[in-house]
C-alpha cells in the first residue's frame, strides 16, 4: 500500500502542471530563396499565461543546409510576436545540428560556428513571449533562405515550456505603456478599425506594469499613417478616441495633453536616437510657435511589444493646437470667409487624394513639368465650399505675386501685407539647424486666421523631422555645411518654392533673421541648452531604448536613409547627433546673412519689429502682436488722442499676442504707445468705430 501511494505521489510530481512541457513540430523542405513556414499547435499549457514563473524556456531544432549563412530563422508566438533566433550566421558552413536557443545561454548564436551544436542565446529574446502572452495557440517557425542555389531540410523542431523560463522581456517601464487590442484584426492603411485602447501611467517615480490599473481606458479608431515610412516594419499610426461603437468621437486628455480626439503614434524607426522629432517640436514651442506636443511611451499591440514611440497631437484646428477660427459651411463672405485655413506643400497622398491648387509660380529650381501644389488640410477637400476655396487660393496668389514682384520689400505693397515675416524666420531657422532635406518642399504646413484676428499667412506648424539632424545620406543631409533651402537635387520631383530665395533678398528680413539668430543662440539654441534637452530625453527613454533595439535589430545596420559612419551603439548615435550640432551651428554662426545693428545690446534691450494691432479699425477689442518679444520684458500700452492727451493705460502680459479692451474710447483716431522695457517704444495709429 505504501509503495502504491509513493508511486502515485511520484506521478503527481512528474506531471505537476507547469513543471516542463515539450511540444514537437513537423519538419520539411527549406525551400531555396524563399520563406518556409512550419506550424506547431500548442494546447493544454497549464498555466496558459507565459510569465516569469512559467513560460517558454527553449527552442531546439536541426536543419541540414550546406550554406547556413543564407538562413534567417524566426519563431512567431500565437500573439504574432516575432523572435529572430538566428540571422545570416555561419557563412558557407553546414547545418544547425541539435541546436537549442535559450536566453540564459553563455554563448550567442552570433559567436558560434557551424555546425551549430549545443545551446546558444538567440539574437532576439525568447522572453518577448513571456511578458503575459497566452501560450496556447499556433506557433510558427519561419526559415527564410536569402540566396539561390541551395535548399535544405528542417528535420525536427520543438518548444519547451517550464518553470525555468527565459526571463520576461518586459516587466515594467518608467515610460507610460500604451496598450491596443484589435481583437485579431490587422491594422490597415485605411479605413480605420475599432480597437480597445488603454494607457498605464502611474505617478512619477512609480514604475508602470502591464497589470497595473490604466490611467485611461477606452476605445479608438486606428489606421497606419505615413508615406515612405509605411515600408518600415515598425509602423506609425493615426487614431481617434471614440466611444465603444467607434462612431462618436470623444475628446480626451492623453498623458496630460489638452483634450482632443485626433492623435498620432510615431515610430521614429529610421531615427535611431528616437528623439529627433520630439526635440525639434520642443525647440519650436520654446521659440514661441505652436508645434505638436509629444509624450514618449512604449507600445503593445495585441500583446506584441512594438517599441518606444511618441504619442502626440495631430496637426489640426483647435483652440489648444493651431488656434485659428472655425470655418463653417456658411462662412462664405465678409470676415468669416477670411479664416481660418490650414494648407500644406506635400506629396499628394493621404485623405482628400491630394486635392488643392497649383501655384502659378514654379519652384526656384525646376525642370519642365515641375510645380508647387498646395493641399487642403483644414477645411479638407470634402468640406471646403466654393467661396472658401476661391478666397484662400486668391489670398495665397496675392501673397506670391507681391513676393515675386518688384516691390516685394515695400511694407504696404510687398509680401508683409499678406504674411507675418517672423513666422517665416522661425520656420527657416528650425529647418536650417536640422538641415531638413524635406524642408520647405514636403510636410510644410501653413495657416491663416481671419481678418479680425490678424488675417495674414503664418508658417507652420513644423512637422516630420525624423530624417533631419544628420540622418539623411542624400541631397546634402549628411553635410553640416550648406543651406537646406538651396535643395541641391534638381532631379527630385518635389522642389522648394521660390519664396525662400526671394526673402533672402529682402534687407529688413535678413537683418531680422540675423538678430533673431543671435538672440536664440544666447538662449534656446545655445549648444549647452540643446545638449541639456537631448540629455534629458535620453535619460528618460534610456531603459526603453534597450528594449526597442532588442525588438528591432537595426543598431549598426543601415536603415534608409542613415548616413555613414553608422553608430554601433545608442550612445554613439547620440554622440553623432551632438557632433553634428557643434559643426552645423558653427557654420550657421558664420553664414547666417546680414548684420544685427543691436548686437552690442543684451537681448532684453533690443528693439522689436513688426509690432501689429488688429483689427484696425476696431470696435475697441484689440490684439497687440509683438513677434520677437524679449523674454521677461515688461510691457505697457498707453492710448493718446489726436491732441496728445492720455486717455487710457494698461499693462500687458509678456506674450506675443495680448488682447486688450478699449471699448470705453469714443469713436475716432488714437495713438497707441507700446512701451517694452525702458529702451523699446513703438507707436501705432488705431481707429475706433463704435
Amino acid at each position: 500500500m505504501k509503495l502504491r501511494l509513493f508511486s502515485l505521489l511520484l506521478l503527481s510530481v512528474l506531471f505537476l502542471p507547469g513543471q516542463s512541457q515539450t511540444y514537437t513540430g513537423v519538419g520539411g523542405i527549406v525551400h531555396d530563396y524563399t520563406k518556409t513556414t512550419f506550424i506547431l499547435s500548442v494546447s493544454g499549457l497549464a498555466p496558459p499565461i507565459l510569465d516569469s514563473t512559467f513560460g517558454l524556456e527553449k527552442v531546439c531544432l536541426t536543419i541540414n543546409h550546406s550554406r547556413v549563412g543564407d538562413l534567417t530563422i524566426v519563431l512567431v508566438s500565437p500573439a504574432g510576436t516575432e523572435m529572430i533566433l538566428s540571422m545570416n550566421n555561419g557563412g558557407e558552413g553546414d547545418n544547425y545540428t541539435n541546436t537549442c536557443f535559450n536566453d540564459l545561454a553563455a554563448l550567442s548564436i552570433t559567436e558560434g560556428t557551424p555546425p551549430f551544436t549545443g545551446t546558444f542565446r538567440p539574437q532576439q529574446n525568447l522572453g518577448m513571449a513571456n511578458s503575459g502572452q497566452v501560450g496556447n495557440g499556433v506557433w510558427k517557425l519561419i526559415v527564410a533562405d536569402s540566396e539561390q542555389g541551395v535548399s535544405g531540410t528542417l528535420t525536427t523542431w520543438s518548444l519547451t515550456f517550464s518553470n525555468n523560463p527565459s526571463p520576461p522581456f518586459f516587466t515594467s517601464s518608467n515610460l507610460p505603456i500604451v496598450i491596443i487590442d484589435t481583437h485579431g484584426q490587422e491594422i490597415p492603411d485605411e479605413p480605420k478599425i475599432l480597437a480597445d485602447f488603454s494607457i498605464i501611467d502611474n505617478p512619477p517615480g512609480q514604475p508602470n506594469h502591464l497589470t497595473d490599473p490604466p490611467a485611461y481606458d477606452g476605445y479608438m479608431m486606428i489606421e497606419i499613417r505615413g508615406s515612405s515610412s509605411q515600408l518600415f516594419p515598425k509602423k506609425s499610426y493615426g487614431f481617434k478616441t471614440t466611444d465603444q461603437t467607434g462612431l462618436v468621437e470623444v475628446d480626451t486628455s492623453l498623458l496630460g495633453m489638452p483634450p482632443e480626439h485626433d492623435w498620432v503614434l510615431i515610430a521614429n524607426f529610421s531615427d535611431k536616437s528616437l528623439l529627433r522629432n520630439a526635440l525639434t517640436y520642443k525647440l519650436s514651442i520654446d521659440m514661441g510657435q505652436y508645434a505638436t506636443r509629444t509624450r514618449f511611451c512604449e507600445l503593445f499591440i495585441n500583446d506584441d511589444y512594438q517599441g518606444v514611440y511618441f504619442l502626440g497631437e495631430k496637426i489640426k484646428r483647435d483652440n489648444d493646437r493651431v488656434d485659428i477660427s472655425k470655418l463653417l459651411p456658411t462662412s462664405t463672405s465678409g470676415d468669416p470667409v477670411t479664416g481660418g485655413y490650414i494648407f500644406k506643400i506635400d506629396k499628394e497622398t493621404g485623405s482628400g487624394g491630394g486635392q488643392g491648387w497649383i501655384s502659378p509660380y514654379p519652384p526656384q529650381v525646376h525642370s519642365q513639368g515641375q510645380f508647387i501644389k498646395f493641399l487642403y488640410e483644414y477645411p479638407d477637400a470634402e468640406d471646403i465650399v466654393g467661396p472658401q476655396n476661391e478666397y484662400i487660393q486668391m489670398y495665397v496668389d496675392s501673397f506670391e505675386t507681391a513676393l515675386h514682384g518688384p516691390y516685394f520689400q515695400d511694407p504696404n505693397l510687398g509680401f508683409r501685407k499678406y504674411a507675418y515675416p517672423d513666422t517665416f524666420i522661425d520656420f527657416f531657422i528650425i529647418n536650417e539647424i536640422s538641415k531638413n532635406v524635406d524642408g520647405y518642399r514636403l510636410s510644410t504646413f501653413i495657416h491663416k486666421d481671419k481678418y479680425s484676428k490678424g488675417g495674414k499667412i503664418r508658417m507652420g506648424p513644423v512637422w516630420d523631422f525624423d530624417i533631419t539632424w544628420w540622418n539623411a545620406d542624400y541631397c546634402g543631409g549628411n553635410d553640416y555645411s550648406g543651406w537646406a533651402y538651396e535643395f541641391p537635387c534638381e532631379w527630385d520631383y518635389w522642389q522648394v518654392p521660390f519664396w525662400w530665395f526671394r526673402l533672402m533678398e529682402d534687407t529688413l528680413y535678413v537683418q531680422d533673421l540675423r538678430c533673431r539668430w543671435e538672440e536664440l543662440r544666447e538662449t534656446i539654441l545655445s549648444n549647452t541648452s540643446i545638449f541639456e534637452q537631448i540629455d534629458s530625453m535620453v535619460n528618460y527613454i534610456y531603459e526603453g531604448q534597450e528594449r526597442n533595439f532588442t525588438k528591432w535589430l537595426i543598431m549598426g545596420t543601415y536603415v534608409w536613409p542613415n548616413p555613414s559612419p553608422l553608430a554601433q551603439t545608442y550612445e554613439e548615435e547620440i554622440e553623432h547627433l551632438k557632433q553634428y550640432i557643434n559643426h552645423r551651428f558653427d557654420w550657421l554662426d558664420e553664414n547666417i546673412p546680414g548684420e544685427c545693428p543691436f548686437t552690442s545690446l543684451p537681448p532684453g534691450q533690443r528693439p522689436v519689429s513688426e509690432v501689429e494691432i488688429f483689427p484696425n479699425p476696431s470696435s475697441g477689442i484689440l490684439t497687440i502682436r509683438i513677434p520677437n518679444l524679449p523674454a521677461r520684458a515688461r510691457i505697457k500700452a498707453t492710448f493718446f488722442n489726436t491732441l496728445g492727451v492720455k486717455v487710457g493705460e494698461t499693462p500687458l502680459l509678456n506674450s506675443k499676442e495680448t488682447r486688450i479692451i478699449a471699448t470705453h474710447l469714443p469713436q475716432g483716431l488714437y495713438f497707441c504707445d507700446i512701451q517694452i522695457d525702458p529702451n523699446i517704444r513703438v507707436t501705432k495709429k488705431i481707429i475706433i468705430k463704435n
